[in-house]
């Protein structure tokens, strides 16, 4: 497609309206409106000019408002489904077990959708990046024709720009000491005024026309920084749970940090010591004061061999409490919860009618034994560890997790009586036995806790890009809302002189501000026609 030269010489884009140098009108729509479309100076946008390739095609869809607004409305439900049922971080199972279990079908096409894991899931980030591609597209296609016509234009425009301005007026009484007021005065209000031939353009304002854009290359950069998160390393928010005494891995560390629980500590406000919160005290009951864990923080020393325990090396002692977590390279631990867990549980083996006791056993509920031998010919075995159990549909006994919430044991026990042993399945305030009526049974009698510390890891590498797109955002909003392009031309035209005046927002106040400037001169007020053209109508 070639380009169009003005009859000011000017050689403009296919599909330019206006002429980018003198505002001649090129296109003959534009010829039957009353007042010209000054939104991007008349200029040709690639998506208005070009339809024949792919890439035309691709570029004309994305540089769509309406299919920009379309794909953030979609990422927003989005959003919100995946806020209907908890996210697969907050989950003990495996989320295929988890969702069909909890929510029946429901649950099971919310998993097969990738609701369950919807800021992960690969077709959230594609709207995500078709947001930002959708973006970036708008804004070349708009901004660099903006640019280009406002760098070309001429200070001595065509006849038909000026008086299709929305603000326009005709003056013939006028000496040039009239001019050179107006023109000191325009300075005055911080325009840059430009004279050729005699005649004014002043300008204030035009870098307000690039804030939608610096607030859309902010946004470009949020959602990139948000991007950013799904990279492994860049982004961690893991739980992790420690039981006292025991050593775990820090999750997202590459296996390089650990962190060792030494004791967990629950302090709650004493009525006594807090005599001024009394009477709230005895209200509210016992209220916690501080959640503490006192940890070591290891991390491993050589090369990781397969099969052997990782060596450690002290980092540091930390107590960890609410808003004080430690920090390492980057990570941060917080104590964000507790709970306590049976550790153990202790049986007696007794006989059921005369109930004497043939030996007690203690089991670690974290790492049971096979087989406790309790002397004299007597035995426990262990076949069956149900650490969370549950019947499962087909009648069978499973479990719902390694975490021992509700333990269940199948027993074999061995006494000189009974050298082939008697099997028994026991569950807290549940025995049965599947074979018939059993001379010995295991009779219940205590159990131990554990605390187990609830932290949460986090790491956001992220969290700086998505701070300048939020800078860069609100820079462009503040830029685009509190200031406006101003343009005044003052034109010599058949003896005569026009005003015309324009601007992208708030015409009531650059017409007081024209008012000033004219005020105590020859040159008579412009006129608002489309405030004229109302009035006109309504009159007929």
């Amino acid at each position: 497609m070639k380009d169009v030269k003005c009859e000011c010489g000017h050689v403009n884009p296919h599909g330019t309206v206006l002429c980018e140098a003198c505002g001649k009108i090129l296109d003959e729509e534009e010829k039957k409106k009353q007042l010209l479309d000054m939104r991007y100076e008349g200029s040709a946008r690639r998506s208005q000019t070009y339809s024949k390739t792919i890439i035309d095609k691709i570029w004309n869809f994305f540089s769509s408002v309406k299919v920009g607004v379309w794909l953030i409305v979609i990422t927003l439900i989005a959003s919100i489904l995946g806020t209907i049922l908890p996210q697969k971080m907050y989950i003990d199972l495996p989320p295929e077990v988890y969702y069909e279990q909890e929510y029946g079908w429901f649950g099971k096409l919310y998993y097969q959708l990738g609701f369950h894991d919807l800021y992960g899931s690969w077709w959230y980030l594609l709207l995500i990046a078709m947001i930002g591609i959708s973006l970036v597209i708008c804004s070349l296609d708009r901004v660099v024709p903006l640019y280009k016509a406002l760098k070309a234009q001429r200070v001595t425009r065509h006849e038909g720009f000026l008086k299709r301005q929305r603000i326009f007026g005709i003056n013939t009484l006028v000496n040039q000491q009239d001019i050179d007021i107006v023109k000191e005065r325009l300075k005055q209000k911080h325009y840059h005024v430009r004279e050729e031939n005699g005649d004014l353009l002043a300008e204030k304002g035009r870098f307000s026309r690039w804030g939608p854009y610096v607030n859309h290359v902010g946004l470009i950069i949020f959602l990139f920084g948000g991007m950013l998160r799904f990279v492994p390393g860049v982004y961690v928010n893991e739980n992790l749970w420690v039981r006292e005494g025991e050593t775990a891995l820090v999750p997202e560390t590459g296996e390089q940090l650990y962190l060792q629980n030494n004791k967990f500590i629950l302090q709650h406000y004493d009525k006594e010591k807090n005599k001024t919160f009394e009477k709230a005290l005895e209200r509210a009951g016992d209220v916690v004061k501080n959640y503490q864990s006192n940890v070591v923080l290891y991390k491993r020393s050589g090369e990781k061999i397969p099969g052997e325990k990782p060596k450690l090396e002290k980092v540091k002692d930390y107590k960890v409490r609410v808003n004080h977590p430690l920090t390492f390279e980057g990570y941060s631990i917080y104590q964000s919860s507790y709970r306590s867990e049976m550790n153990s549980m202790t049986f007696n083996l007794i006989n059921k009618k005369t109930e004497q006791s043939f030996g007690e056993l203690t089991i670690n509920l974290q790492d049971p034994k096979e087989k406790y031998d309790l002397g004299n010919g007597y035995s426990v075995k262990i076949l069956n560890y149900f650490p969370d159990f549950e019947f499962a549909k087909n009648g069978e006994p499973s479990t719902k997790s390694r975490v021992p919430n509700n333990p269940a044991f199948i027993f074999r026990m061995t006494a000189p009586d009974k050298p082939k042993g008697e099997t028994s399945f026991v569950a807290i305030r549940q025995t049965i036995e599947p074979f018939g009526d059993n001379t010995y049974k295991m009779a219940f009698k205590g159990i131990g806790t554990k605390n187990v510390s609830g932290f949460t890891v986090r790491k956001d590498s992220s969290l700086w890009v998505i701070i300048i797109g939020g800078i860069l955002f609100m820079i462009g909003v503040i830029q685009g809302a509190y200031w406006n392009h101003r343009r005044i031309w003052v034109q010599h035209k058949n003896g005569e002189v026009w005003i015309a005046a324009h601007t992208n927002k708030n015409w009531y106040g650059l017409k007081r501000e024209i008012e000033k400037v004219l005020e105590d001169t020859n040159l008579g007020n412009p006129e608002d026609q489309l405030q004229s053209e109302t009035t006109d109508k309504e009159g007929v």
